[in-house]
């Protein structure tokens, strides 16, 4: 019996979980890996005529249905499960997790100094029904030295984070203006999965 007002989260992210439980919400991860261990792999390159929107709404509904189908696979009991995916765009074009650290590098170069998107989707459901919402927010960003550069990635792991940054790290020290959902440029806009949640029926406190 799956306990009362509870859901799967289908991420990875310490951030996520974070921020879940920040508003009260009780979740059992549910990762995307077969039964021999390997992660199971979803395409995520962007079709030629995507749109930043588009491209997000699309990967995350990819990853909603590959989590239902580890759910059935595994017999596991019924209960919403939400999954997420936050992107970086500047000029029109995403800006995924960086490769390396030249790669990323280059990624903070190009926000020096400028304004940026960041744009995080979310998708609850329960089996096919599946709700998605965007919450899209603009950052604005100083100029940033090569020092400032080559010491932020030096000390900060950032091979996992859309953008090559964290908000909530030193990366705050570059940002000059927000204008949107805080959470959401943390990869969980928590208006938007409220609203979500208590449309399947979850309590949130």
């Amino acid at each position: 019996m799956f306990p009362k007002n509870q859901i799967y989260l289908a991420s990875r992210s310490p951030r996520r979980r974070e921020l879940l439980s920040q508003i009260g919400v009780r979740f059992n991860l549910l990762l995307m890996r077969e039964t021999s261990g390997r992660t199971i792999d979803i395409d995520e390159r962007p079709l030629e005529t995507e749109t930043p929107a588009d491209y997000i709404y699309r990967i995350t509904q990819l990853k909603a249905n590959e989590s239902w189908k580890r759910l059935l696979q595994r017999r596991l009991p019924i209960a919403p499960v939400l999954v997420a995916d936050t992107i970086v765009t500047i000029d029109g074009c995403i800006l995924g997790k960086p490769r390396d650290k030249m790669h990323a590098e280059d990624m903070l170069r190009n926000l020096s100094g400028r304004s940026h998107q960041v744009l995080t989707t979310i998708g609850v459901g329960i089996k096919d029904n599946i709700q998605l919402k965007l919450s899209t927010s603009t950052v604005r960003f100083r100029e940033i030295s090569e020092h400032e550069i080559r010491r932020y990635l030096e000390n900060n792991n950032i091979l996992d984070k859309a953008g090559a940054y964290a908000i909530q790290g030193m990366a705050a020290t570059f940002i000059v203006e927000i204008s949107g959902s805080y959470s959401g440029i943390m990869g969980l806009p928590l208006y938007e999965t409220a609203q979500l949640l208590e449309e399947v029926g979850i309590e949130v406190t």
